[in-house]
């Protein structure tokens, strides 16, 4: 086990009906407020309704930015930051999912930063100090209303990057299950296969004797394909909606990477490479690329996949060695995600073998990348290929 230093400064409110203390929450920060969304859909389910009388109660002075996309764009935060700067914003709303959330991160770490936003993504020390952000999560899938983490792309360079510094945790954020019922049915399995993806990242790793990260892992990813047909039978069951919802921010808010255990990290960006370019959804990328990962690296570390098959899927040993039964397990994987809707192969998302060393190549840009097996482009290129 690793040494560590780990700290979450994220007050979580969680619960029915804790959208309605967003006001006062913002009101204990300060009077004028950013209001970061998406799309239409908090129209259409009446987040957004509910959540403008809150703040109209406090008598706070509101300034709207909607129009977030998924995969998030820079341009978007700069627009935010230079209405930040421009109005003396005291505090970021970031009301919707992941993207919403990440997009509130940059903007409030970018009110406080004389340079381009897009620098944090060069160098993620340039991130010093943030304005208060408060979220309400809508969608559970990228552990990002509890983390220090914000993905953005930069259309114009083609890039799709993460920042992570501890000034980017949120101040206050809002967790209401209820706000997830109307989320669509692939949405949700997105979410579930993003949640299970921050797991795996970090539960397979070299790094011995981590016992009881490895128990708390496997009790999230029990967890998740306990609960997830609830959810996908039923979208109002609250008490379904309420423990994925737990899970996703569990999954990650560092707690299994940093206490010792470490993490991988190598399914993300070059799936990151596959959302850039075609803009698919994250969590349908990560469902793609991380069983062929999984195969990749099996052979380094076959205790581990051999013990996710025996306790995460309860396959027994029957007298297989490790490899072959953490194969059955790898294996289980993608069927699981087969069985809830999420894609498998490159091509159930209209991805072809045409830009595939392109992506590769983009992948390792800053360096290789793994822990398990280090990755340059020719392996990150096979495993696109293991992909299609």
């Amino acid at each position: 086990m690793r040494n560590f230093d780990y700290c979450n400064p994220t007050r979580v409110i969680f619960g029915r009906g804790e959208t309605d203390r967003v006001g006062k929450e913002c009101r204990k920060i300060g009077r004028k407020v950013l209001w970061v969304f998406g799309g239409e859909s908090i129209k259409k389910n009446g987040i957004y309704q509910r959540v403008e009388a809150r703040l109209r109660e406090e008598e706070l002075e509101v300034f709207q930015l909607g129009g977030v996309k998924p995969n998030p764009r820079i341009d978007k935060v700069r627009e935010g930051v230079a209405l930040c700067k421009k109005e003396g914003i005291e505090l970021v709303l970031a009301v919707g999912g992941g993207s919403v959330l990440d997009t509130g991160k940059i903007i409030a770490a970018g009110t406080c930063y004389a340079g381009d936003p897009w620098d944090f993504y060069i160098d993620n020390s340039k991130i010093t100090s943030k304005i208060p952000l408060v979220t309400v999560l809508t969608l559970a899938a990228t552990g990002s209303e509890m983390n220090h983490n914000a993905v953005i792309t930069n259309e114009e360079t083609g890039e799709k990057l993460g920042a992570k510094n501890p000034v980017l945790y949120p101040t206050v954020s809002i967790l209401d299950p209820e706000n997830t019922y109307t989320v669509p049915r692939d949405q949700t399995v997105n979410g579930i296969a993003d949640m299970m993806a921050h797991v795996f990242e970090q539960y397979f790793h070299p790094v011995p004797e981590t016992p009881l990260q490895d128990r708390w892992a496997e009790g999230l990813m029990k967890t998740i394909i306990e609960y997830t047909p609830r959810v996908l039978e039923n979208p109002t069951d609250y008490d379904g909606r309420a423990v994925i919802m737990w899970c996703g921010t569990m999954a990650l808010n560092h707690l299994l990477e940093e206490a010792g255990g470490g993490g991988e990290w190598t399914c993300h960006p070059i799936e990151h490479e596959l959302s850039a370019a075609y803009d698919i959804a994250h969590g349908a990328g990560l469902a793609i690329v991380f069983p062929q990962w999984m195969k990749y690296v099996l052979d380094v570390i076959p205790h581990k996949f051999a013990q996710f098959a025996e306790r995460v899927w309860d396959i027994p040993r029957e007298g297989r060695d490790d490899y072959s039964l953490g194969l059955a397990g790898i294996e289980r994987t993608k069927q699981w995600f087969q069985q809830i809707g999420a894609p498998v192969t490159l091509k159930e998302v209209g991805i072809g073998p045409e830009r595939l060393e392109e992506m590769a190549e983009r992948a390792v840009k800053r360096g290789k990348i793994g822990v398990t097996k280090v990755l340059g482009k020719e392996e990150v290129l096979e495993i696109l290929k293991m992909s299609l």
